[in-house]
């Protein structure tokens, strides 16, 4: 319960990765737009990364992010919808040790206020591995905005109550402190 006594920012270490065939880092809007976010609530950019939508690549570049103990978060932006090259969240759902069914639902329900009845083509979901959070995220800037000014801001503030997911991550609050001052 000590989570629920913390009265100071904790700023995380995030990695962002677009998952695209087509973009790149100058015209990736959803990955600044989560990047310009982060940086704003005061958080550290631990990597940023680009990968075509391969089940085995995004496994990869995940799996790399879970095994670092200086990243306590990966937020992913694209491969969420139905297309054929659409893999995100197959990808990296067997990697999840406990999924948060909540935060595909609360996505679905804050996104249809904006985009009516298409959310449901949206298969955002986040879980847990190794104590790292993963954020799937549908690949718009406006689905980003959606998912961190309605979710990610306050679940990603140690300060925010009732409870917020700072305690489930696998870095102190001594490590995040440190690691922020010694990547990307």
């Amino acid at each position: 319960m000590s989570h629920l006594r913390q009265t100071e920012f904790t700023p995380l270490p995030i990695a962002v990765l677009t998952v695209s065939d087509t973009r790149s880092l100058a015209t990736d809007d959803s990955g600044q737009t989560l990047v310009d976010r982060l940086h704003s609530a005061g958080h550290h950019l631990a990597d940023r990364q680009l990968c075509i939508d391969d089940i085995y690549l995004l496994r990869a570049q995940v799996s790399q992010w879970i095994a670092d103990p200086h990243i306590a978060v990966v937020l992913i932006t694209g491969g969420t919808g139905f297309s054929a090259r659409d893999n995100t969240p197959q990808a990296l759902s067997p990697l999840f040790d406990k999924v948060m069914d909540g935060f595909g639902e609360l996505f679905r329900q804050l996104s249809f206020a904006e985009i009516g009845t298409s959310t449901v083509q949206s298969r955002a979901l986040a879980g847990f591995a190794n104590g790292t959070l993963i954020c799937c995220l549908p690949g718009s800037p406006g689905a980003c905005r959606t998912a961190w000014d309605g979710i990610l801001v306050t679940q990603l503030d140690a300060r925010s109550k009732p409870c917020n997911v700072v305690p489930h991550l696998s870095l102190t609050q001594t490590q995040a402190l440190a690691s922020c001052g010694t990547r990307a």
